[in-house]
């Protein structure tokens, strides 16, 4: 077992929020979101065991597809290189548990607000073009992913989080096995030297210290695929309720959703300034953002967001708007996504489930124009 330090360390991050320290989860401020590529500095931490022993030749490390192929493969990160074009998109990364301390009763799991997201330039090659070399049977219809992070007890015995996908998502050009992030070889703690991004859906099948790819006849059932985990209740369900014997769905698409980057929760004004400039993002998992509203006044008039065009499916929409107050006081700077399907975040997170995934709520900054009031 590693030490505590091995383990707890953040020094490398710049100013995140510490959620819980076994697993190691932190989360970023949204005012530190307010660049088009987000900094690894500043990029999210979502463990769900202990950290793997480091390597020393990320080139060398090696992972596995077998299962329902004609060709069993193992592959090292150099060969990944040379055998496969490779390919650099920005995508946007959240974690299914972003913004579940807003629902109300309390949900369970990490009180994520609304910082568990990040969206880098991740560079790899498509997962859809190892497979194809693999040569997929007609039986192939789930992965499986499996990473070399022991359980949070420190055991290996059992995954820390083994999740998996249908197979046309796995052969989308952007789900890709990735050794890169921002440039840099990827971060250990980010999951180098070899993971697993699937862009649009849950963080969780991102599999980080990816070492092997099942391909199944049957959908997976490793750890965070039954139960409760990651699913979402197919009929509404009344706040509080256990769960118990409930009709379920897998949590895929992420749902639509904006933050704001500035001005920061808090920010005060000069007295007499009326015209405020505000800025965000904005993503909408598998669909498009559509459009960025923003108001001060609770929802009784909304001004439009001018909105910019993402670099690649998966990127994040960067918004900017400039906003009119009419006097001095306290306001507050709510956003609200629409995504290409017509569906808008709503003011209170809609759809409680026991373990809080999916929650979309608006998010809202508080600013004060002169003295305090």
């Amino acid at each position: 077992m590693q030490d505590k330090k091995a383990r707890f360390d953040l020094s490398a991050k710049e100013g995140l929020s510490l959620l819980g320290e076994t697993p190691l989860v932190a989360e970023t401020p949204e005012e530190l979101l307010d660049d088009e590529t987000t900094p690894i500095a500043r990029f999210f931490v979502r463990n769900n065991g202990l950290l793997p022993q480091p390597v020393d030749d990320a080139e060398s490390w090696t992972f596995t597809i077998d299962g329902e192929v004609e060709r069993r493969l193992d592959l090292t990160v150099a060969q990944l290189k040379c055998r496969f074009p490779q390919k650099t998109f920005r995508m946007v990364l959240e974690c299914g548990g972003n913004g579940r301390s807003f629902f109300e009763p309390e949900a369970e799991g990490n009180p994520w607000t609304h910082g568990g997201v990040g969206c880098a330039e991740w560079t790899g090659v498509s997962l859809g073009d190892v497979l194809r070399e693999a040569g997929l049977k007609e039986t192939a219809l789930f992965t499986g992913h499996f990473g070399a992070d022991p359980d949070k007890h420190g055991s290996h015995e059992r995954q820390a989080m083994s999740r998996g996908v249908p197979i046309a998502k796995a052969l989308e050009e952007h789900t890709l096995l990735v050794w890169a992030m921002n440039g840099e070889p990827l971060p250990f703690v980010h999951g180098g030297p070899l993971r697993l991004v699937v862009p649009g859906w849950p963080g969780s099948l991102s599999q980080k210290w990816l070492t092997r790819i099942w391909i199944r006849d049957r959908e997976h059932d490793g750890p965070g695929m039954t139960g409760l985990s990651y699913r979402l209740p197919i009929r509404p369900l009344p706040p509080g309720s256990n769960g118990q014997g409930i009709e379920t769905r897998i949590l895929e698409s992420m749902p639509v959703r904006s933050i704001v980057t500035a001005p920061a929760d808090g920010r005060r004004y000069p007295e007499g300034t009326r015209l405020i400039e505000v800025r965000g993002a904005a993503w909408a998992g598998d669909d498009d953002v559509a459009r960025v509203d923003v108001t001060v006044d609770g929802g009784a008039t909304w001004t439009e967001a001018a909105t910019t065009l993402p670099r690649n499916r998966y990127d994040w929409v960067r918004w900017h708007a400039s906003l009119t107050l009419p006097g001095n006081g306290y306001y507050e700077i709510v956003a609200r996504a629409t995504d290409s399907q017509g569906r808008a975040q709503p003011f209170r997170a809609a759809n409680w489930n026991p373990n809080g995934y999916g929650c979309n709520v608006m998010h809202r900054v508080a600013v004060t124009v002169g003295p305090e009031v």
